[in-house]
């Protein structure tokens, strides 16, 4: 448990359980794995991390994209499978724009699909759906919806605004990543009817810096 929630018990506040997700409401669940991570990349960090030319699609200047869905990856207990067997392996042209206002590039989408997507044990448009109703649980903290100017933050203080903004996920259910001097990802684990869950293995690959940077916005 990180220094952040240990200190929530210290104070004994209590981690309320989230709104409750209707069955009816929810999509096809999936099968062959144990849960989802739901993977959120802070954009502007990638684009500064990899450049431009690494994805134009994504880091041209002027688009605004602060989080977007990385991906949605089944996993197991331990590990996680990859590159299945399945009779769609393309996205067509035609669902792309679709899932731009979550995955703002064609190769991205299609990477997904091809290395994760394919091992939900789902039709493609049953997985992008998922994904959609995946992303919906979260709510991204006020605080990092449109960030104008460079901020040093911690990770456990942006792992905390996460849980603050979405209860019933705890501190082992959510891994804040980071690369070199950049925090990259926020990674929430969630169950086959997208409740949030434990994971202690993802989240035992949480970043341990004490300080990284979130570049600003584009064109924000």
């Amino acid at each position: 448990m990180r220094r952040w929630a240990k200190r929530l018990a210290a104070l004994g506040v209590l981690l309320l359980a989230g709104p409750a997700v209707q069955a009816d409401s929810l999509p096809k669940a999936g099968r062959g794995f144990d849960f989802y991570v739901l993977s959120l990349s802070w954009s502007p960090s990638y684009c500064e991390a990899e450049g431009e030319a690494a994805n134009r699609q994504q880091c041209a200047t002027g688009r605004p994209y602060a989080f977007v869905v990385h991906g949605l990856w089944p996993q197991f207990e331990r590990g996680y499978p990859q590159d299945c067997p399945v009779a769609e392996r393309g996205v067509p042209n035609g669902t792309l724009p679709t899932l731009y206002d979550l995955m703002p590039s064609a190769g991205l989408i299609r990477h997904q699909w091809r290395k994760h997507g394919s091992c939900a044990g789902l039709p493609q448009r049953d997985y992008f759906n998922v994904l959609r109703a995946a992303r919906g649980r979260v709510m991204i903290p006020p605080e990092f919806q449109r960030l104008r100017t460079y901020r040093s933050v911690h990770p456990d203080a942006v792992e905390g605004a996460f849980l603050h903004s979405n209860p019933g996920l705890g501190p082992d259910g959510i891994a804040v990543t980071c690369d070199r001097r950049y925090l990259r990802e926020v990674r929430i684990c969630m169950g086959k009817d997208l409740s949030f869950r434990s994971c202690p293995e993802v989240d035992a690959h949480a970043c341990r810096r004490s300080k990284v940077v979130m570049p600003p916005v584009r064109g924000g």
